[in-house]
């Protein structure tokens, strides 16, 4: 490939997007972050990394950031993520997810930023009839958060016909882990991220882990989910980042997953295994909206881009997110 475009990553003191910074340093990508530090952690940026403290519907801000850095593409995870904060407070949902996501796409077309990578969700699909679950499925989100991002879709797909602007929506399912030299991983007080909850479980940091459903169709009567290691997801981003880059012409749809499924008991007894204890586990009802399984069906990015997962191993996920959720201790031992 020729000389590398410089990339802002928007959210880039987060979880998922810290994360693909590392990426694209680690592969030699100029980096630039916004983040409005409401839920990331200035920590977790590179201190080489210029960094802007912002939001994403700051007109005036992009257009310096734009110039400044001679950003030529840009990669998307500022935003809200908590299912049942959208459901209680669909506004912050749709302002956050959707409007700061047009201002953000005006602000490209302005500049002539031709590439734009997108965090999408499999929340898209809602409760999909069938498991593993294509991109080709229905998109029927059963709650703002799912909506919000399917909405910046659409605008991302109607944009792309309007002007020079290709883009890729990656559609995650259930993130976890941590980078393997911990320089990064999953900072959030009260994430609702099950490999996160466990792992601070095990630490001691919570009295134990809520399984909620026992009763769902799948072998042992708990949810089944594809687990997917953040570093691997991350490197599908720079690989997506090449492949717009490769044909200007064609935008991109794809799941992010390993196309296999671990229930809740499943990751549970894989934490009892990494930490030799066993974790408090307190069965409650089931959630609403909570499919019994969702997997995803990725053999289009496996087709389209030349992503082989280098962690798709349960026990090496829980391995990393325990390595980290230490590190994070002693992290915030030297900030007091």
């Amino acid at each position: 490939m020729s000389e590398k475009l410089a990339v802002l990553v928007t959210g880039g003191a987060g979880y998922i997007g810290s994360h693909v910074v590392l990426a694209l340093k680690d592969t030699g990508w100029p980096v630039a972050v916004i983040d409005n530090l409401s839920t990331g952690f200035a920590f977790a940026i590179p201190q080489d990394v210029p960094f802007y403290e912002g939001n994403i519907d700051d007109g005036e801000l992009l257009a310096r950031i734009f110039e400044e850095q001679k950003i030529g593409a840009v990669m998307h995870f500022a935003g809200s993520i908590i299912v049942p904060e959208s459901v209680e407070n669909p506004l912050k949902y749709y302002r956050n997810n959707t409007a700061r996501s047009e201002a953000l796409l005006e602000a490209c077309i302005a500049a002539g930023v031709a590439h734009f990578v997108f965090s999408s969700t499999a929340a898209t699909y809602g409760v999909p009839e069938e498991s593993p679950v294509r991109e080709d499925a229905p998109k029927l989100p059963i709650n703002p958060y799912g909506m919000s991002k399917l909405m910046t879709e659409r605008m991302l797909a109607d944009v792309s016909a309007a002007h020079a602007f290709n883009y890729c929506a990656l559609r995650y399912f259930n993130v976890a882990g941590a980078d393997p030299q911990a320089r990064t991983g999953q900072s959030t007080a009260g994430a609702t991220h099950l490999i996160k909850v466990a792992v601070e479980a095990a630490l001691g940091k919570r009295a134990g882990v809520g399984v909620f459903g026992t009763d769902f169709d799948t072998p042992d009567g708990t949810g089944v989910r594809d687990y997917i290691h953040v570093s691997d997801l991350a490197n599908a981003h720079v690989l997506a980042l090449e492949a717009l880059i490769a044909e200007p012409g064609r935008s991109l749809t794809m799941n992010c997953g390993y196309g296999r499924g671990f229930s809740v008991l499943d990751v549970l007894d894989a934490v009892d295994r990494v930490t030799n204890q066993t974790i408090v586990r307190t069965m409650e009802g089931r959630r609403a909206g909570d499919p019994a399984s969702l997997i995803s069906d990725n053999s289009r990015i496996k087709a389209t881009l030349p992503w082989t997962p280098l962690y798709d191993d349960l026990g090496t996920i829980v391995e990393h997110a325990l390595a980290w959720e230490r590190r994070l201790g002693q992290i915030r031992e030297e900030l007091v």
